[in-house]
């Protein structure tokens, strides 16, 4: 088998950071338990690069995945569409339909993600429910007559959404987050993921709150907007490759 994974920061694993400073995330994961689940190597490379909006990362990731020739091939865009003005929901859906048209032309099999909700956590939180529940009807109606694509669908997950599955700056998943995506994408592809992956096993980091947390998290990203950049700026993908994960 061989999956690649294109995204934003919801792939790439911001949130479940490893000792070493090197982000992990459910596809990290998912990868693994894949080949454990399995019982032979998987084949692995992930394009997913945070702050990226759904149709760069069309544009700059979803090719150079297919030239690697996958089997399965996972996607989650939109996220960061939501959070800016005058989005059109169905033109983030769209992705949805280039990915698999283009899947479907190279004989791939695509797992299609939606990403958390983070809502009932942040400011404006009662505007990103609206276009996110937009964006996940709008994503169902392009796949609703293909059984063929996986799905892992975790933004109607109420656990899920509960703090104790996301990081301080609550808009990214911690590990334990993470672990219960992997955990709904091998269920997906017909494997039972370890029990502990689908709960966490220790209480949520406390964050800053009140106007620290707007500081520490809000503002920066603020002046990202205002500036035009991206925390995604100037980063490769950190699996741009094969590397092969062996059952352990």
């Amino acid at each position: 088998m061989r999956f690649v994974a294109i995204g934003d920061s919801f792939t790439e694993g911001v949130g479940d950071e490893l000792p070493d400073g090197r982000v992990r995330g459910w596809a990290d994961i998912a990868a693994q338990g894949w080949a454990n689940a399995a019982g032979h190597p998987i084949q692995y490379a992930n394009f997913a690069i945070r702050g990226k909006l759904a149709w760069p990362i069309i544009q700059e990731q979803l090719e150079p995945a297919l030239a690697l020739n996958p089997t399965h091939l996972s996607f989650n865009g939109g996220g960061n569409d939501m959070l800016r003005p005058r989005t059109d929901m169905e033109h983030i859906a769209d992705t949805f339909s280039r990915v698999l048209r283009r899947c479907d032309e190279q004989g791939v099999t695509l797992i299609m993600l939606s990403g958390a909700n983070p809502a009932s956590q942040l400011p404006l939180g009662s505007l990103i429910q609206r276009r996110g529940d937009e964006l996940s009807a709008a994503v169902l109606r392009r796949v609703a007559n293909r059984p063929d694509v996986i799905r892992a669908l975790n933004w109607p997950d109420r656990e899920l959404s509960s703090s104790a599955y996301w990081s301080e700056d609550r808009l990214h998943m911690n590990t334990a987050g993470h672990h219960r995506v992997a955990a709904r994408v091998l269920h997906g592809l017909g494997f039972e993921p370890p029990a502990e992956w689908w709960a966490p096993q220790e209480s949520a980091l406390g964050g800053p709150s009140g106007m620290a947390y707007y500081r520490q998290h809000v503002g920066p990203w603020v002046k990202r907007r205002l500036t035009r950049t991206s925390s995604g700026d100037g980063r490769m993908a950190k699996y741009p490759t094969w590397a092969e994960r062996v059952p352990q």
